[in-house]
């Protein structure tokens, strides 16, 4: 497979399966295109774009961390497409990845077929941001894949239950860096840096990206989550009468993509396109 670099020399990570109208995912802030393996199981009849950003697993690390910024890795996603030949595409984006598909709204819009925001809005709540805070760039305390496995089911269980010790293995592994001699990251730590030196300036108003969003938009929500609240999507369905919603029982931040009522929001996307 051809390697895809960026404008400043960064080889990402991607996987290009399938035909049938392109579907570009983006995963979230610490994540990897492994975030949507359920769903790249589920969907069919598309043309599935699953892109790795810059510090993330499987792709290169910038040397600065001023680089990891949401305008940064738009423009690397829309070089993706330029790379694969690819003129239009659905935006599947999980939580960062769905700012990303705001921010291409603004950029670029023609190269947007519809937009799918996996648990992400225009507002994002107190609860949520503080809890990415608490874990992002902080390596785990366990030293063992079963003492991770407890650590994410006592902080996340809550969020999401009913899920199989089996599954939670299964994440452990694709959000850390599971060795014989610990855990590590997955991703460059340099993103913390990032993030808090992007919270030091106000935070702009997402509202006026939300409204520049294409026909057909979705918007998928764990009932459990503490990132994007139902007043929000509230909110968003007023703005945008349009808009195809979805609520996913007994997920938190950020649903799996592959449960009845995402898939239905992501199916009632490409109706549309």
């Amino acid at each position: 497979m051809t390697p895809f670099v960026t404008a400043d020399g960064l080889r990402l990570d991607y996987t290009d399966q399938g035909q049938g109208p392109a579907v570009l995912c983006l995963p979230g802030l610490t994540r990897d295109l492994r975030d949507f393996d359920e769903l790249a199981a589920a969907l069919s009849g598309v043309r599935l774009l699953r892109l790795t950003p810059r510090g993330r697993h499987g792709s290169d690390w910038a040397q600065a961390a001023s680089s990891y910024n949401i305008a940064a890795e738009s423009a690397d996603s829309l070089a993706f497409l330029d790379f694969l030949g690819v003129e239009k595409a659905v935006v599947i984006g999980t939580s960062r990845g769905g700012l990303q598909a705001m921010v291409m709204a603004a950029t670029a819009p023609e190269r947007l077929a519809g937009v799918v925001l996996n648990d992400i809005g225009p507002e994002l709540s107190a609860d949520g941001l503080g809890r990415i805070m608490d874990y992002l760039g902080i390596a785990p305390r366990a030293q063992s894949l079963p003492e991770l496995v407890a650590a994410l089911r006592a902080t996340m269980g809550a969020g999401f239950p009913g899920i199989s010790a089996e599954k939670w293995e299964t994440l452990a592994r694709r959000w850390f860096d599971v060795r014989d001699d610990g855990i590590g990251l997955t991703y460059d730590p340099k993103i913390r840096d990032a993030v808090i030196e992007q919270s030091a300036t106000p935070a702009p108003d997402l509202w006026p990206f939300f409204d520049l969003l294409p026909v057909p938009l979705a918007v998928i929500r764990g009932a459990n989550s503490d990132l994007l609240s139902a007043q929000t999507v509230a909110g968003m369905k007023a703005r945008r009468p349009a808009l195809i919603s979805a609520e996913v029982p007994n997920r938190g931040h950020v649903p799996f993509l592959d449960e009845p009522q995402a898939l239905a929001a992501i199916h009632a996307v490409l109706e549309q396109i």
